[in-house]
């Protein structure tokens, strides 16, 4: 009885915590582990990301960093109720690197990788739609990469280069007719 007990007040202590969850206004915005549900997924040797601000517009912004080492960096992003965002698209996209944002476990993630051996800055605007109609949010992750140890490896053979093109003119001959006289 005593357990029955126990249990029913854990119960009600997580229903009360899901309410609670509930009051939230702005989006659950945490760096994360990718959980790698691709496969191929390689994590950056360096990958920090600040704790996400809001700005007046309501506008999400990030501060991350990352080595352009071949790796990303992720964010985990959540609604305001705890779920993943209906869809998503990145406008303006990065213009040294790649984003690549999906759905998984109830998150949505948000993933840069650099351009390899790039050094300075990026950014990139995630635009986040909750979906039932309501307003798209939008996160801007400033990105600060550093390319510190990385080398990028010279390729073994060197592809042949064409040959330059040669332009050719033909001269024009003028011909002769002959006849020939009967005699």
């Amino acid at each position: 009885m005593r357990l029955r007990g126990s249990v029913i007040t854990l119960g009600s202590a997580f229903a009360f915590s899901l309410l609670l969850s509930g009051c939230a206004q702005q989006a659950i915005v945490q760096r994360s582990v990718t959980p790698n549900p691709f496969g191929y997924q390689k994590v950056s040797a360096v990958c920090h990301v600040s704790p996400v601000t809001t700005a007046a517009d309501s506008t999400m912004n990030v501060d991350m960093t990352v080595r352009s080492d071949d790796g990303l960096c992720a964010i985990s992003v959540q609604k305001s109720f705890g779920s993943s965002y209906s869809s998503f698209g990145v406008n303006p996209a990065p213009s040294h690197g790649k984003a690549f944002l999906y759905n998984y476990d109830g998150h949505t993630y948000v993933n840069y990788t650099p351009a390899t051996a790039y050094a300075g800055a990026d950014t990139f605007t995630a635009e986040l739609i909750p979906g039932g109609g309501k307003k798209r949010e939008h996160l801007v992750v400033h990105i600060t990469v550093d390319a510190t140890g990385v080398v990028v490896a010279k390729p073994a053979v060197t592809a042949p280069t064409p040959k330059a093109a040669t332009t050719t003119t033909k001269k024009k001959t003028a011909t002769r007719q002959t006849t020939r006289r009967k005699h």
